[in-house]
């Protein structure tokens, strides 16, 4: 009889199996196209307030909308993913933003990519959501970690794929940068891939659907050859789950839990896109050509991929919690120096490590913020969260603006270190330290388990 206990324990003890590997190369091609299209306004913008006399301001606005949009599919597409699974919340949000960047390349003045960037960031919030709980809830707990640094790794590869190629599309021509939207929409091809994909067990068992819940997990260990017994003492056996509903996350310690992430998400993302979301027009706007700034910010880019890699090795072995306070400190003295200099080898070199350590950090988190949340909260949880931080991030272009316009370039960055601080001191005083531990046993310290069901609710099937 599955019981989320003896789900954990059988999907803990699995090795990397064929089924896991094509998941996570499904996964990281999607975030390939998915972190390149979340910049590919950054890099368009020079050429739109050269050609269609966008202003800084009006860069603000668009990059407003799509932020507003992707809080609205962060918190919604989660709640739904706990609804529907996490396979189909992964189909339709990547058919979602995939379909709307296309729709990117027709925009012509700031009302209609203000509704094509709000649609397309409904379907990129969505789809993390969705993709970092499955890999949470699939992969094996003493593997989470660095199997989310590996799809970080190869999805990353998107910025500076993404960045060179508006470098060089973007100055041939007053209409070219629209071929840098349709290259955003590529993850349309992984479809067919997305369709294949195994349901979450640990989905199907809250749901009751266990016949399905079994078929997956069978289906895995056949792949995987011999394996360990099942352990499940008495002071690793997680207790049966309560009847959960969304207003739990604010109760108890699951909402401390969703209050903490909720800052360390909010300054995480008004650190993270004031730096990468603003660099190309801040150095336009200073001095530099078009093609001088979007050369700087196509170079420092690079520094994204290995960001994610350095977060394989510490990830599992220390946990999240110290990691991430050492990276975001890291980052914010980073960011301080990129702003105090104006020689470009310097600002090339500062900007490739503010690069690396805010994606180490983003690989990080996205491990460790859907763990803290109970299955049937979990999508719904780390949704909110993260579109909380999105959300916050409406006003965070508008705030760089202003800061920029009465402060001046160097405030900017003085203003991102401050938001990378903030961030420290929220993980190192209240966030609780994880890894190569079981969701299950992670939710008993995290969130609350009242009102559960007898036990022989979980005697019960469903068809699939």
């Amino acid at each position: 009889m599955l019981t989320p206990t003896t789900t954990a324990a059988r999907m803990d003890r699995l090795p990397i199996t064929r089924a896991h590997k094509i998941a996570l190369a499904t996964l990281a091609f999607v975030f390939l196209f998915e972190f390149g299209d979340l910049n590919t306004f950054a890099y368009v913008a020079p050429a739109l307030i050269k050609h269609l006399a966008f202003s800084v301001q009006d860069v603000a606005v668009v990059t407003s909308a799509a932020f507003l949009g992707m809080a609205v599919g962060a918190v919604f597409g989660g709640r739904i993913s706990d609804l529907i699974g996490r396979k189909r919340a992964l189909l339709y949000s990547t058919l979602t933003f995939s379909i709307f960047s296309l729709v990117n390349a027709t925009g012509f003045n700031v009302p209609t990519f203000i509704i094509f960037r709000f649609l397309t960031g409904v379907g990129l919030s969505a789809m993390v959501v969705a993709a970092t709980t499955y890999i949470s809830e699939v992969m094996p707990a003493a593997r989470r970690g660095r199997m989310q640094s590996a799809v970080m790794a190869v999805g990353l590869a998107g910025i500076p794929v993404m960045s060179f190629s508006a470098k060089g599309i973007v100055p041939l021509g007053t209409d070219t940068w629209r071929l840098v939207f349709v290259l955003g929409s590529a993850a349309l091809l992984a479809v067919p891939a997305l369709v294949t994909l195994p349901e979450s067990p640990r989905w199907l068992v809250h749901k009751n659907r266990l016949e399905a819940a079994e078929g997956v997990i069978a289906r895995l260990e056949r792949r995987a050859g011999p394996l360990t017994p099942i352990d499940e003492t008495p002071s690793t056996a997680a207790p049966a789950p309560a009847r959960q509903g969304y207003r739990d996350l604010f109760r108890g310690r699951t909402g401390r839990t969703t209050l903490f992430l909720a800052v360390v998400w909010i300054f995480q993302t008004l650190g993270f896109y004031g730096f990468v979301a603003w660099v190309p027009t801040l150095l336009a706007k200073h001095g530099f050509s078009v093609a001088e700034s979007l050369g700087f910010a196509a170079l420092t880019t690079i520094g994204a991929v290995p960001g994610a890699l350095l977060a394989w090795p510490v990830t599992d072995r220390f946990g999240r919690k110290v990691p991430l306070v050492v990276v975001s400190l890291a980052t914010a003295v980073s960011g301080l120096a990129y702003g105090l200099t104006f020689n470009p080898l310097a600002i090339v070199v500062f900007g490739f490590c503010v690069h690396l350590l805010i994606q180490t950090f983003a690989t990080l988190l996205y491990a460790y913020s859907p763990e803290l949340f109970p299955t049937g909260l979990r999508n719904a949880g780390n949704g909110l969260v993260y579109g909380t931080g999105r959300l916050a991030n409406i006003f965070g272009p508008l705030i760089v603006a202003a800061i920029f316009a009465g402060l001046g370039y160097q405030a900017v960055f003085g203003y991102i270190a401050a938001c990378w601080l903030v961030v420290a001191v929220a993980i190192a005083l209240f966030g609780p330290r994880t890894g190569k531990q079981s969701l299950e046993a992670l939710s008993t310290k995290t969130a609350e388990t009242r009102r559960a069901p007898k036990p022989a609710a979980y005697a019960k099937s469903s068809p699939a």
